[in-house]
């Protein structure tokens, strides 16, 4: 039986790679995609996860445009460190295939997500893969429906590794409040996949040129959106010829459970200093007092990875490029 998984996304390139493995891969049955205000606005995030489901051949999995600001602060804690665009903008405002032919649902994403968690009769697999704002809202309107979920997969967080600011990783900055409530709110399971685990699995050029021969529509947008990461993070960020492509670390976990390893930790988010706002406080003390509340990745396999993207997207040539 295949796992029914609902995407919780910010698309950007990551999140699309994410969606094309959750869409395309035979254990997998994506029921829904949400789109939240993260990497870019809401309406490209929406825009961008249409063009994707569209390009593989999937329009039939619809999308749900929810939240275009936090749950509590008008913005962004501050300015996000770059400019969209630039050269060093691993995402762009528009991903490079064509625009989208079908059209986002008249329901919204928290609407949805609360009809469908309380409807279900078969637990769902929930994975935000951009900032929590939608997953915190369905939570204040029904606390009960973390029971419909059996695991929550959290893209999001940083130990000792961050991005966004010295002390917090974009996706749990971009909202705090919405990350404390989500982290502190009773799922089942939640397993945290933070920079620190995404930054040993990352994704070369070498790759990239292996799923654009391959000729499927997967394959040359996957090659496009990574060598775009590549390009952005070349000399800023890594020293390799790679990237990080974070968000499918998470679907492909869904997976291949060892393509991370974790430990069992309680993770806390900083919602009020300035210098350390969003910052995930992940208790890695001996004997530490409060339960764990997490299963937090600190390791990642890159070679398997890899072997994930190109059979997923290498076997599978459904849609037609445009």
């Amino acid at each position: 039986m295949s796992r029914k998984v609902i995407l919780d996304v910010d698309t950007g390139t990551d999140d699309a790679v994410a969606i094309m493995f959750a869409a395309l891969h035979p254990e997998l049955d994506l029921i829904g995609v949400t789109t939240v205000n993260g990497n870019v606005p809401l309406e490209n995030t929406t825009d961008n996860t249409l063009r994707v489901l569209d390009w593989i051949g999937r329009s039939r999995i619809p999308v749900f445009a929810g939240l275009s600001r936090p749950i509590a602060r008008r913005g962004f804690p501050s300015t996000k460190h770059f400019e969209r665009d630039s050269d060093v903008d691993p995402h762009g405002s528009a991903l490079p295939i064509p625009p989208p032919r079908s059209t986002r649902q008249n329901t919204g994403a928290v609407e949805f997500l609360v009809e469908t968690l309380r409807a279900t009769t078969e637990q769902i697999t929930l994975v935000p893969v951009g900032p929590l704002s939608n997953i915190a809202t369905v939570l204040a309107i029904d606390p009960s429906l973390t029971e419909a979920v059996d695991e929550l997969v959290v893209m999001g967080g940083g130990h000792a590794v961050t991005n966004v600011t010295a002390s917090a990783e974009f996706n749990i900055w971009a909202d705090p409040e919405a990350a404390s409530m989500v982290l502190s709110a009773g799922f089942t399971r939640t397993t945290l996949v933070p920079l620190d685990a995404t930054y040993q699995a990352l994704v070369t050029r070498d790759t990239c040129l292996q799923l654009e021969k391959s000729g499927t529509p997967a394959g040359i947008a996957a090659s496009r959106f990574i060598s775009r990461r590549i390009s952005a993070y070349q000399g800023v960020v890594s020293a390799e010829d790679a990237a990080p492509v974070h968000d499918v670390v998470c679907t492909a976990y869904l997976v291949q459970p060892q393509v991370i390893t974790t430990r069992s930790l309680h993770v806390a988010v900083e919602t009020t200093d300035s210098l350390t706002v969003g910052r995930t406080v992940m208790d890695t003390r001996l004997g530490a007092a409060q339960q764990p509340n997490a299963d937090v990745a600190f390791g990642a396999d890159a070679k398997l990875l890899a072997e994930l993207l190109l059979d997923v997207f290498t076997r599978h040539d459904g849609g037609a490029p445009a």
